[in-house]
């Protein structure tokens, strides 16, 4: 398998369209049909839950289930209240950077379809020099151009509507790719990609393998609960990002040193299983593909932690593609980490055996 050959034209058009598409939690459906109608000539079925966890299925019928997941949700706000003066404040849905939100253009979703705004801001002459303030989640809101509360609430917008922010994919200096939302929709291309891989080369696997694109990762690894009950895996290979720390601002003696460009980051964690790690950095190894190494203390903070702690216990691991500027509207990842990220999980899942030994003691 050349390394020229893992992204095509194709699988980067899909890219642009699925980070451009708005896929906020709790709201994950128009972006899950995208992906699954690309993945689907890869796979041989579908499942899906009843909060929106999508799931392409190799080998169905097989009783040994290996789980490649990302998650499909990304960060919003919920309106909250409407003043009379018709302006919008807000509260978070998953993780949302009040301190990036001023002058920041949005689109709310309502039944009648988007709504423009706005995140206002104060004038830096209107503001007290002495004492300013800094944005925070109390004060931050949002101009939809509206004179009063009736007149917004007649362009359909109520409590409850969800905010997304319009920013669009791009690339700077030919291999760094931008965009919100890479956390973690560049996790649910990833993993199609291996399935793509799979099927290109006509690799054929003595287990079921259980791509898995979950929903409301970003309000505390739900979407990964449900599924992993529902499907009671062998083995789950989590894939999402992590932070660079080579970017000003960012403390290595706390987050570690990563950088964009020199691999996926293998994490070390007390949900990461040992044996399921070592293959992967052996793997790594053997394939050549460069890697980092990360650990985290108690949990990871990912899906890793619903796989590993479902049905008793499930041998799981983390291999996370490395990102600067999480959670905000300018994310940005570099196109060889990608590329070796979907490399990394290709090669895992050709080296695993049906009915592997992942006990601890061995």
């Amino acid at each position: 398998m050349s390394e020229k050959t893992i992204l095509t034209e194709k699988s980067l058009a899909f890219l642009e369209q699925y980070l451009n598409n708005a896929a906020p939690t709790g709201y994950e459906s128009s972006g899950q049909k995208l992906w699954m109608n690309y993945l689907k000539p890869y796979v041989d079925t579908f499942i899906t839950d009843t909060y929106g966890t999508a799931v392409g299925v190799i080998n169905p019928e097989a009783p040994f289930r290996v789980i490649i997941e990302g998650h499909a949700d990304e960060i919003s706000w919920y309106v909250n209240y409407i003043s009379e003066e018709g302006f919008i404040y807000v509260i978070r849905n998953g993780g949302s950077d009040h301190q990036i939100a001023p002058s920041k253009r949005v689109n709310i979703h309502t039944k009648k379809g988007l709504v423009n705004g706005v995140f206002g801001w104060p004038a830096i002459h209107t503001r007290n020099r002495a004492k300013e303030e800094s944005p925070t989640v109390e004060n931050i809101f949002v101009d939809c151009g509206c004179d009063s509360k009736a007149e917004v609430e007649a362009l359909g917008v109520h409590v409850g509507c969800v905010i997304t922010y319009p920013d669009t994919f791009s690339i700077l200096n030919g291999n760094k790719f931008v965009c919100r939302a890479l956390d973690n929709r560049v996790g649910g291309f990833m993993i199609a990609e291996v399935a793509r891989l799979l099927k290109e080369n006509g690799k054929k696997l003595p287990f079921g393998l259980y791509i898995t694109n979950s929903v409301q990762e970003e309000i505390g690894l739900r979407g990964a609960e449900m599924i992993a009950q529902t499907l009671k895996p062998n083995i789950a290979i989590v894939t999402d990002v992590c932070h660079d720390s080579s970017t000003p601002m960012v403390d290595k003696k706390i987050e570690g040193e990563i950088k964009i460009g020199r691999g996926p980051v293998i994490t070390y964690a007390p949900a990461v299983q040992n044996h399921l790690r070592d293959l992967i950095i052996d793997t790594a190894e053997s394939e050549k593909i460069p890697f980092q190494r990360l650990a985290s203390s108690r949990v990871t903070g990912t899906d890793t932690d619903a796989f590993a702690y479902s049905n008793g216990g499930v041998a799981s691991a983390l291999i996370s593609l490395p990102l600067r500027y999480m959670h905000t509207t300018v994310e940005m990842i570099h196109q060889s980490d990608v590329e070796n990220v979907i490399r990394l999980i290709y090669h895992t899942v050709l080296n695993l055996q049906e009915g592997e030994d992942f006990c601890y003691y061995k």
